[in-house]
């Protein structure tokens, strides 16, 4: 019975890791230093998406249902299992990485605006008046 919980809770962690990396820019939209920790979860993602690195929960997750005695999740893992053929049909993958994307920069839109108009109006606060030539 633990080790289903323990499998159960991985997965909700899961899902709630890839809503963090959809929609985490959004707090910061009202909190501009929430993009930071935004960042590195998107970076952490990519890697995962592109690199291949297998996530640490895909990894409990597999043991506590082998433990549970229980299906564990495929060598392809977390999102092709509860997934792709599942939410989407698996030919549109590609479609729906560039639609993931798509959203987290957007989502990346107010607090970089924000952020390069404080840098700008920064850089004219701190420049010299230009002096005058006494001739």
């Amino acid at each position: 019975m633990a080790y289903r919980i323990l499998a159960d809770t991985a997965m909700v962690l899961h899902m709630a890791f890839l809503a963090y990396v959809l929609l985490g820019g959004l707090p910061a939209w009202k909190w501009p230093r929430a993009l930071w920790p935004h960042l590195a979860a998107t970076a952490y993602a990519l890697g995962i998406t592109l690199i291949g690195w297998e996530c640490p929960l895909t990894h409990v997750e597999r043991r506590a249902r082998h433990h549970a005695g229980q299906e564990g999740l495929p060598p392809t893992g977390f999102i092709d299992h509860y997934l792709t053929g599942v939410v989407y049909p698996e030919e549109h993958l590609a479609t729906v990485r560039l639609a993931a994307a798509a959203l987290i920069l957007l989502t990346w839109t107010v607090p970089l605006a924000r952020a390069l108009r404080h840098h700008r109006n920064a850089g004219h606060r701190h420049r010299r008046p230009a002096r005058r030539d006494p001739t």
